[in-house]
């Protein structure tokens, strides 16, 4: 993984791109279909950007089922590249969805 630890840290800044990686976290591998994130208060086209970040810098990995497409986090490689980073975002309290302004 040659992402830098600035582009890291730029991905992990927003609060939805955080939320995702915290709900992924919770789930099995491959389990959670990006259609199932409508609770989170974003436009489609804003949430497939935040995937798209994400994937962009080595924390997420996609693959397409059928009609739906499937997320996993690449929780090991990216703690072999930055170690303790994951944990601090994944021991972050879940924010109130209240807090975020559509996008």
């Amino acid at each position: 993984m040659e992402v830098s630890l600035q582009a890291a840290l730029e991905a992990l800044a927003d609060p939805i791109r955080r939320q995702i990686v915290r709900e992924l976290a919770d789930v099995p591998d491959w389990t959670r279909p990006c259609g199932t994130f409508t609770h989170l208060p974003v436009a489609k086209s804003t949430l497939s950007h935040h995937f798209t970040v994400l994937r962009n810098v080595g924390l997420l990995e996609q693959r397409d089922e059928g009609a739906r497409r499937l997320n996993r986090l690449r929780r090991p490689e990216f703690d072999a590249r930055f170690p303790g980073l994951l944990p601090l975002v994944l021991a972050e309290e879940h924010p109130k969805s209240s807090e975020h302004p559509k996008r």
